[in-house]
């Protein structure tokens, strides 16, 4: 299956689980979105059949509340502040960054990953230092937080009073509003010739012109919101959801898309498409949103 993302931690142990303490519920930054029945799923000849985009079926979910944009590295920030919370990459002692944002001693002794070489595994990279050694989050405290494991990712949402959307509700999310479409904002890519989203342009892995703006991350309100008022539902960072990709496995699903996704390789900023990985994995184009029952 073809993917810009990375491959998951292959089986290594994490540290001990970290209690948190459930805090009130901050509506702030989130819109009510009313349930209702769309249509869920593609069946897109663009689509990825392995990833289980299709068949299209009439999905039905309740109303809830939904935050308009990625949680920023301001916001974890207060969050590790508030609980001592250590995330996943933390406690492994390192998480895959792409290759070409590392200085030149780190991409020489970082190891690759056989079938997806762009990535390097970082000692030392974590949420608040994303590229490793040296990084640091200065002019990037709007931009998603990265470097999160999908049980980080569940620890922040039990201190917010949230949760993490099921894959019909981040669906029925993104679409805003529209039935069917490819993009949040309508079939076109880049109607008119306006970047919509963070994604690559150029050829991947090589060079990216960054003709939207934007190489690595950029601010989680950055482009114009969709329907319902959400930013960045394609593209930027992918979005880590509650469910399990497929019976039987572990793996959680994921949402989105991010700024390393290519028409000719990994077109998964569609609405409809999904991909995984581990629950204790992390990377530095995967953050997550959070939603809360209303």
């Amino acid at each position: 299956m073809a993917s810009c993302c990375p491959p998951s931690r292959s089986g290594s142990a994490s540290g001990p689980e970290q209690p948190i303490t459930p805090g009130g519920l901050d509506r702030d930054g989130m819109v009510v979105l009313p349930g209702g029945v769309f249509r869920m799923g593609t069946e897109d000849a663009d689509g990825f059949p392995d990833d289980a985009e299709g068949p299209i079926r009439e999905v039905r979910v309740d109303s809830f509340a939904i935050d308009r944009h990625a949680v920023s590295n301001a916001r974890f920030a207060e969050f590790v502040e508030a609980t001592g919370f250590v995330t996943e990459a933390e406690r492994f002692g390192w998480t895959y960054v792409f290759a070409k944002f590392l200085p030149g001693h780190l991409r020489k002794e970082s190891p690759r990953p056989e079938q997806t070489p762009w990535w390097c595994g970082v000692s030392g990279a974590s949420w608040s230092r994303p590229e490793g050694p040296g990084s640091d989050l200065d002019g990037r405290w709007d931009h998603p937080v990265v470097h999160v494991s999908w049980n980080d990712a569940v620890a922040y949402c039990t201190w917010a009073g949230k949760r993490l959307p099921t894959e019909a509700e981040w669906e029925y999310a993104a679409r805003g509003g529209l039935d069917q479409a490819r993009y949040p904002w309508g079939d076109e890519l880049t109607p008119g010739g306006e970047h919509r989203c963070n994604i690559w342009q150029g050829r991947f892995p090589v060079r990216n012109t960054a003709e939207d703006g934007h190489v690595g991350t950029a601010p989680v309100d950055s482009f114009e919101p969709n329907g319902f008022g959400l930013h960045n539902v394609s593209g930027n960072v992918w979005e880590w959801c509650a469910d399990r990709f497929a019976e039987g496995i572990e793996n959680r699903s994921m949402r989105g898309g991010s700024y390393l996704c290519h028409d000719s390789y990994c077109n998964r900023y569609r609405v409809a498409a999904r991909t995984s990985n581990t629950p204790d994995s992390s990377s530095g184009n995967l953050g997550f949103r959070c939603v809360a029952d209303v």
